[in-house]
């Protein structure tokens, strides 16, 4: 095939309208399954406490008629424990000319910028929560920052060879070990552990590839197919284990080689200043803006939850 001559092609058109189209796509996960399934408190200061206490185990107790009291247990004082509290924030500047002019998939650019910085925000303040960090007090030239989760389970752990807890006294946090697989024993073990400790947990918060992992599990069940559906189950959402059941939560946020077996009852967001925007001082021809929030994580009770530490992660 040839053109005939001097036909006049969009190639060297002018004025030809562009097609865009007024939509913005934009696919980055905005869930936050650790900060939003447990509670939110008030924090009054930039450290923050709290007490826990524990009953003495348990044992025979059979006394004599009519015996007297000879002697007493000693007390033992209540465990005082606090973390700190850290600043997360976003901030933007758009001119005045980005502001009036026209644009495709948005009428207002602040608006639209302070709408995608806050849930960015979010998604900083989920990663806090859940990371492998210790409290830091902070100076003025050093960020203060809030002990995440896998700094404070240190009583129900399965650790790969070398790793260590955290030592929560003295504000120490684990040590990773040799990664190895995740199956259903190393779950039984720390499940059987929060258990003995006197935990109820109800969730099972995982990485990507270890939540297929868990869909590798079988239990003591055989799974089942229906032809006529043309439908394969392959994942597990539920896990029925001997002492209750578990929901399966993926997080993208959290590490992958960290398995987190929680009672979320337990853990709470404390909050020194909730989260809010802010417009700037105007300095020129242009608005500014922040979104801030100031939190740190309360562990109101380690030992009600547990860890697998230290799995492989691809």
């Amino acid at each position: 095939m040839t053109i005939v001559a001097n036909t006049f092609l969009t190639y060297s058109a002018i004025g030809i309208r562009e097609d865009l189209d007024d939509i913005i796509t934009n696919i980055s996960p905005t869930d936050t399954p650790f900060m939003s399934g447990i509670g939110s408190g008030k924090a009054d200061n930039k450290y923050f406490e709290w007490q826990t206490d524990a009953l003495a185990a348990a044992a025979a107790n059979a006394q004599l008629e009519g015996d007297d009291v000879g002697s007493f247990t000693a007390v033992t004082p209540t465990t005082r424990l606090g973390n700190r509290c850290q600043i997360s924030r976003k901030v933007g500047i758009i001119s005045g000319t980005e502001q009036a002019v026209k644009k495709a998939g948005r009428k207002d650019e602040m608006a639209y910028q302070i709408a995608k910085r806050g849930k960015e925000l979010k998604r900083d303040m989920e990663y806090a929560l859940c990371q492998n960090t210790t409290a830091v007090t902070g100076d003025s030239t050093t960020a203060s920052q809030t002990r995440g989760l896998e700094g404070w389970i240190a009583t129900n752990n399965s650790l790969g060879s070398g790793g260590s807890a955290p030592v929560i006294a003295t504000n120490t946090a684990p040590v990773d070990g040799t990664q190895r697989a995740f199956t259903e024993s190393l779950l039984k073990t720390v499940l059987q552990s929060v258990f003995t400790a006197g935990g109820d947990p109800t969730v099972l918060m995982v990485g990507p590839f270890n939540k297929q992992q868990v869909s590798t599990f079988t239990g003591n069940a055989t799974r089942m197919d229906k032809s006529e559906d043309r439908k394969v189950v392959a994942a597990v959402d539920v896990y029925a284990s001997d002492f209750g059941e578990l929901k399966v939560i993926p997080n993208r946020f959290q590490r992958e080689r960290t398995a987190f077996v929680l009672d979320m009852d337990y853990w709470e967001k404390a909050v020194l200043r909730p989260y809010k925007t802010e417009d700037l001082a105007k300095t020129g021809d242009a608005d500014k803006f922040m979104l801030l929030s100031e939190y740190g994580l309360k562990s109101k009770q380690e030992a009600a939850s547990g860890a697998v530490r230290d799995l492989t992660t691809s």
